[in-house]
């Protein structure tokens, strides 16, 4: 991957939607080179998907949690996965290192709702504990940047 490549990147990732010609133009290339480049990128995994930015508040999903979930098992295997994705609450989960064994973040519309996801949570084989870390204020989320 070099610099156009990541150039790339950044373009799509402000604007998904925008034409081949456009982009070649904004990073110096033709709109048939800007088309292979972006054909490779996916092939290659780079890019895992297309997506379109939904304000959570704006669908009603304006209560933004972090949840560290306790274990006394390890938490990165297949079945915790597959109860993690079949709460549509849970928009991200990952495995970590530190005093807990998952980080979660978890949207829903009331607070009711998140304690509902709580015990959702704590009912998945292994789990121990909870800590919820309620998100009162967001002043910014953003992608990775690729030239950075």
């Amino acid at each position: 991957m070099d610099d156009v490549d990541r150039m790339l990147l950044a373009e799509l990732q402000q604007d998904a939607t925008q034409a081949y010609a456009a982009l070649g133009k904004a990073v110096g290339l033709s709109a048939g080179a800007a088309h292979e480049r972006v054909r490779k990128l996916r092939e290659q995994g780079v890019i895992r998907r297309t997506a379109v930015d939904v304000d959570p508040v704006a669908v009603g999903r304006g209560v933004a949690a972090y949840v560290l979930v306790e274990a006394n098992a390890w938490m990165g295997d297949e079945p915790v996965r597959t109860a993690l994705e079949a709460l549509p609450e849970v928009v991200e989960a990952h495995v970590i290192a530190g005093p807990a064994a998952l980080l979660v973040k978890v949207r829903t519309p009331t607070t009711e709702q998140l304690q509902a996801s709580l015990r959702r949570l704590f009912a998945i084989d292994g789990v121990t504990g909870t800590q919820t870390i309620v998100v009162l204020e967001s002043f910014f989320e953003r992608p990775v940047d690729p030239t950075a």
